[in-house]
């Protein structure tokens, strides 16, 4: 006699909450009893004991008061699609401020990134996350950021933001970086590497221009350490 499907997933079901020690955990949706005309979904299968989506769900942490992804702003790449910081977290990120047209900081700012980014070991390079945020809202446009990376040869593994001037300013102060606009349309800015622990929080700083990156290196290896190893396989 062919068992009906809501007896089908109620046995998966109490197969699962038997065998395992742990305390019962709410019932994910997919392993809801389904009408009897149904079949029953795969997860809940009497021959699938474990399956992948009827397991709970890891917990994750909340955020300290020290993370920047406490940061609810919502910023556009050079790609044109919304962004939110906390959308970086569980992986290291280094960020820095600068602005597409700058004449002379920036582009050596950027090289030092990218010389940082070279001098990591291939698999922590892998993993981590490097973001320029504009101080430019009004001509920094999603066109003129994609610009900017192709003229800069920057690779997917580079994030590019653009967004309001009142987040622009929250973010800066946050930061520690201070600029300020001038009448040709130029910005004087502290030029400021920062470095991200996978929570958001300030794991590292560096400040100037073509220094030795060693210790930002460092710091963004002793980070990577920390990223769990589960999201590291993601």
């Amino acid at each position: 006699m062919k068992m009906p499907a809501s007896l089908l997933c109620l046995l998966a079901l109490l197969t699962v909450a038997f065998s395992r020690a742990a305390d019962p955990v709410p019932t994910p949706a997919c392993c809801a009893i389904v009408p009897a005309e149904k079949s029953p979904a795969p997860c809940c299968a009497v021959a699938v004991k474990s399956a992948p989506c009827c397991d709970p769900l890891p917990a994750v942490a909340p955020l300290s008061a020290r993370s920047l992804y406490q940061f609810d702003a919502t910023w556009t790449d050079d790609a044109g699609k919304s962004v939110r910081l906390a959308s970086l977290r569980g992986q290291p990120v280094v960020v820095a401020m600068f602005f597409a047209s700058c004449e002379y900081a920036c582009p050596v700012l950027v090289s030092d990134m990218q010389r940082l980014r070279a001098a990591l070991p291939a698999a922590v390079r892998a993993q981590t996350r490097f973001v320029l945020v504009s101080f430019d809202t009004v001509r920094d446009t999603p066109g003129v950021l994609a610009a900017y990376r192709a003229k800069a040869s920057l690779d997917a593994g580079w994030t590019l933001l653009r967004g309001e001037a009142t987040d622009v300013q929250d973010l800066a102060m946050l930061l520690g970086v201070k600029y300020k606009q001038d009448a040709r349309g130029q910005f004087s800015h502290s030029n400021l590497i920062t470095v991200l622990n996978p929570a958001g929080e300030i794991a590292h700083q560096h400040a100037g221009l073509q220094g030795d990156i060693s210790e930002v290196a460092k710091a963004v290896e002793a980070v990577a350490k920390s990223v769990p190893v589960a999201a590291k396989a993601e």
